[in-house]
């Protein structure tokens, strides 16, 4: 019954799902591996803060040899020392930062280093709006040569929450905290990163520092595991379809065989000869009395 599956038509259908089976198996276990690096990227990162916290404090030479140097994913929320001078002239207020349940802003502070480069350093969190902020309410920083210890952070960007890119903000006050934002504001080298103050003075509060960029769970990671579905269902398609016209194509030639289809290669209703076809009804016009015996009687 199923020797038709040797035939070159159904050959074809077998390579087609041998290759398709694989493929999609294949995509399906890529698309999860995709996702399980997410789940331990994130699981790194969510470790990474505390790890960092509890490692001994570094120069910011070690990390940050340059300003030209970057702050990396190892490097981030790293505690560094640095020391250098406050350039309380210079100090910037960053507006529209949440700490908890409250919007304030933070207070950058720039820390020139020996080589002339200067460090930002974020001093501490206080609630309000800082366009309304009393210069007597923010502490000063520290006169004289100050040793500070700090959480390392890479430069903000566009994506970063709380972020203020568009400009039009008042004078004193900065959007976002990178080099890029601060090269047309302070007269001298920035770093590429920056640092949160590990113990604020009162009343201002330690920012806490942010986990690394791009390692968190997002869109990506739940579409990876959605794809990973979708080329296992891919897969048992394939096969489920193959069952499918197998069994069809032996029902149908089953069927045939016993006479309840007829053979297509046989014309089921064939034109009946002209010469056959006069000759009947002249016997039958001939003898009328065979139609009515056919009929039944009064």
């Amino acid at each position: 019954m199923y020797r038709f599956l040797l035939t070159p038509r159904w050959l074809g259908v077998h390579l087609f799902v041998v290759l398709a089976v694989p493929f999609c198996v294949f995509m399906g276990s890529w698309q999860l591996s995709r996702f399980e690096d997410r789940m331990n990227s994130h699981h790194v990162a969510e470790q990474a803060p505390k790890a960092a916290a509890s490692a001994a404090p570094v120069p910011l030479a070690t990390v940050l040899p340059d300003t030209k140097a970057q702050v990396t994913q190892d490097t981030t929320g790293r505690t560094v020392t640095v020391t250098g001078r406050y350039d309380t002239g210079h100090q910037l207020l960053v507006p529209g930062r949440d700490l908890g349940d409250r919007t304030g802003y933070y207070v950058l502070t720039p820390l020139r280093t020996a080589g002339g480069a200067a460090l930002p350093v974020v001093r501490g969190w206080l609630p309000g709006a800082a366009s309304s902020a009393p210069p007597a309410g923010i502490p000063a920083a520290p006169a004289g040569d100050v040793t500070v210890s700090g959480a390392l952070q890479p430069p903000e960007n566009t994506g970063t929450q709380g972020v203020q890119s568009a400009g039009g903000l008042p004078q004193g006050q900065l959007g976002m905290i990178s080099a890029a934002s601060l090269v047309n504001v302070l007269p001298y080298e920035v770093y590429s990163g920056w640092i949160t103050v590990t113990d604020a003075t009162a009343p201002l509060k330690p920012v806490p520092p942010a986990a690394p960029s791009n390692t968190g769970l997002d869109l990506k990671a739940f579409q990876n595991l959605g794809y990973t579905g979708e080329w296992f269902v891919f897969a048992g398609f394939v096969v489920f379809m193959w069952f499918r016209l197998v069994r069809r194509e032996a029902e149908l030639r089953e069927d045939t065989a016993l006479g309840l289809i007829p053979d297509q290669d046989q014309d089921p209703d064939p034109d009946p000869d002209p010469a056959t076809e006069n000759a009947e009804n002249a016997e039958n016009a001939a003898a009328p009395g065979k139609l009515e015996e056919a009929l039944p009687g009064d």
